[in-house]
């Protein structure tokens, strides 16, 4: 199985930080961010990447240009010239994916999420996608979706919020793969939700959408003071 790591996006809410470094490459716990989900990956299976570049690419892809003698996985990049977004990210890199459902994870999310779990899921017939939801963080009370019986749904209530992490099959972008302009991922995921194609899975672990200033330090605090406490 193959994942994809979205690492393309210019972190407007995260500058000055994302001025000189990609929003994927901010540190945590001594590395990159990127770093922790590769190793993670490449832990669960997996030994194939693609990662979208576009703002400092050079700054990622010079990082990792040894992955796969220090991590054992090989990484094909998606250079982009112009950010496309989530969804247009993934469509651009649909070459690279194959035919088979993937491991798709946001480059600016922490989480000690274990992606064994997604490796070993099989998307039965019914489904094009399933995403891994978390209870809803302070920073967005009314959430993404509701899960019901397994089934990502819009409700009157959404009590879940999407991770950034997710299994996706391929043929989701079926009517997207000639769109040359950016667009998100919600796009490709909105008639497959109303289709009842979308699973879900409720993650209660340690995750953070690394998306502001703020939230980055409060991560940083967080791992300082797990690390002190394991000493």
């Amino acid at each position: 199985m193959k994942a994809m790591i979205l690492a393309a996006g210019r972190g407007e809410r995260l500058r000055p930080l994302t001025d000189s470094t990609p929003k994927p490459m901010l540190p945590v716990a001594g590395k990159p961010l990127l770093e922790h989900h590769i190793e993670r990956l490449v832990a669960a299976g997996i030994n194939q990447i693609v990662i979208n570049t576009c703002w400092l690419a050079e700054q990622i892809e010079d990082y990792f240009h040894d992955a796969e003698h220090r991590f054992g996985v090989t990484i094909h990049w998606s250079r982009e010239t112009r950010a496309l977004e989530t969804g247009g990210g993934i469509a651009n890199a649909l070459p690279l994916l194959g035919e088979q459902p993937f491991v798709l994870v946001n480059g600016d999310v922490w989480s000690d999420f274990e992606f064994t779990e997604l490796c070993e899921r099989r998307l039965s017939e019914q489904l094009d996608a399933c995403l891994v939801l978390v209870k809803n963080p302070d920073h967005n009370p009314c959430g993404d979706f509701a899960l019901n019986r397994d089934r990502v749904e819009y409700g009157d209530h959404n009590n879940c919020t999407f991770s950034g992490i997710s299994l996706i099959r391929p043929s989701l972008f079926a009517n997207f793969t000639d769109q040359q302009d950016a667009f998100p991922l919600r796009d490709v995921l909105r008639p497959a939700i109303a289709s009842g194609r979308v699973g879900g899975t409720v993650y209660t672990g340690s995750w953070c959408d690394v998306g502001t200033v703020e939230r980055y330090r409060q991560l940083q605090s967080a791992q300082v003071i797990g690390a002190r406490r394991s000493i």
